[in-house]
């Protein structure tokens, strides 16, 4: 199913760039170890934001990072108390194969979005592929957003809105966001009091076998070659599927489009991001055409500059982010 990458003096290895290796029973890990940061709930530290892991599936080893501003919990006793915060379920990047929600830029950028937006953020880490194939990814954020609706935790008890609930997601987190949307809005009523409001997408990861303009343009782009995005669909498609053109992969196969009625009918907003020095940038545009067609509100973010995750190295570009999900949440 992966594509070799165009001549060069040496071709990329899509598994030395993605650090993968075959274990001895012939599985394969990725082996790629990203900073983490620890979750701090101190409220007596002077820090604008706490946060705290709370397991969601002791089997699966599948957990939620919440994310709290902290003058809200200071304020539980002022006569702000009976506020509640809008809720924002974050999927973190990796193509499916890597990251997690303790990844110390996934960490950091959340805890800028809840200091400036004034939200709640539960940071879903969700099993990782080949061990675990697509659709584990959004089994598990549908059981992430079963607990939200539990209420179970005491700061979401106290301080989300269940009824203000937005999900959001970068890379292969905007395509769990995706079809995970496409799951609720089968089922909204079993939600209940979770109620979706809309979706932000953020440089979103679906491929297919027909090559886009930015995927030939940044062929061998050094953030995001495509040979891995080939290979990390590879990894993560269910085992026996043929090629990218599945309906987990590609946004026009499958029901999906047909779903995405409910989308309208539920009255949900979307909001896609992307940048044009992103391989993965022309799937974006193909996302709004999509939403678009189907009379879905869409608020398009297109930024010229701009590789791939650039908000987790530039603080500009992040603020800039921030603040388009603010506006969103907002409106």
């Amino acid at each position: 199913m992966s594509n070799k990458a165009s001549s060069q003096s040496q071709p990329l290895d899509p598994y030395e760039y993605l650090q993968i290796v075959q274990n001895p029973n012939g599985t394969l890990t990725c082996s790629i170890e990203y900073p983490k940061a620890p979750p701090t709930s101190d409220p007596n530290l002077p820090i604008p934001v706490l946060t705290k892991d709370v397991t969601i599936n002791e089997s699966n080893k599948t957990w939620v990072r919440l994310f709290l501003p902290r003058r809200a919990l200071l304020s539980k006793h002022g006569s702000n108390s009976n506020h509640k915060l809008p809720i924002i379920v974050f999927f973190h990047s990796g193509g499916f194969i890597c990251g997690s929600a303790a990844t110390n830029v996934v960490h950091d950028f959340c805890v800028d979005m809840v200091d400036n937006i004034e939200a709640i953020v539960v940071s879903v880490d969700y099993r990782l592929a080949p061990k675990h194939r697509l659709p584990a990814q959004y089994d598990d954020a549908m059981e992430a957003l079963y607990w939200i609706r539990s209420r179970q935790d005491e700061w979401v008890k106290n301080y989300a809105d269940l009824s203000n609930c937005y999900l959001m997601g970068n890379s292969a987190g905007a395509n769990i966001s995706y079809h995970v949307g496409l799951r609720v809005a089968e089922d909204v009523e079993d939600l209940k009091p979770l109620k979706i409001q809309g979706l932000i997408f953020r440089q979103p990861f679906f491929g297919g076998t027909k090559r886009t303009d930015s995927e030939l343009r940044l062929e061998n782009d050094p953030v995001i070659p495509l040979c891995t995005t080939d290979l990390m669909w590879e990894l993560a498609l269910p085992i026996g599927v043929l090629n990218r053109d599945h309906e987990y992969c590609n946004l026009r196969v499958g029901n999906g489009p047909k779903k995405l009625d409910e989308f309208r009918k539920l009255g949900w907003r979307a909001l896609v991001s992307w940048t044009g020095e992103d391989q993965l940038g022309d799937r974006g545009k193909e996302l709004v055409q999509l939403l678009e067609e189907k009379g879905i509100q869409v608020v398009s973010d297109f930024d010229e500059e701009g590789c791939h995750e650039v908000e987790y190295n530039e603080p500009l570009k992040a603020k800039q982010l921030i603040e388009m999900v603010k506006g969103f949440i907002s409106s």
